[in-house]
């Protein structure tokens, strides 16, 4: 049983290691969200960091459009990045998980 735990111990820190590792791959994965129009664009990493805009110069003339297109753009390349983060950390977290009966965590 000792030797069990040990090993447990040993894989849960590797696991921990491995999520470090994914959590700084996701600075390099970059999501590009265009406006409706295409006159928007935002590029975000997966860990949510803004990394360009680019906004087309007939967006300038309308201060009230554009923020409106901001808003809409960067809340969908967001929720876009958000869903990356968590599909990779689950995937490292599960693959990382001792069996354990009855914690089905990541099912």
């Amino acid at each position: 049983m000792f030797g069990d735990m040990m090993n447990m111990m040993g894989k849960l820190k590797e696991t921990q290691k491995n999520v470090e590792i994914a959590k700084k791959k996701m600075d390099s994965v970059l999501i590009d969200e265009l406006s409706s129009d295409k006159q928007l664009k935002i590029t975000l990493t997966a860990n949510r960091t803004i990394k360009a805009i680019a906004i087309d110069d007939a967006l300038l003339t309308d201060k009230e459009q554009l923020e409106d297109y901001l808003i809409l753009t960067l809340n969908k390349a967001i929720e876009r990045a958000t869903k990356i983060n968590e599909a990779e950390l689950a995937a490292v977290a599960k693959d990382g998980m001792p069996n354990i009966p009855g914690m089905d965590m990541f099912k």
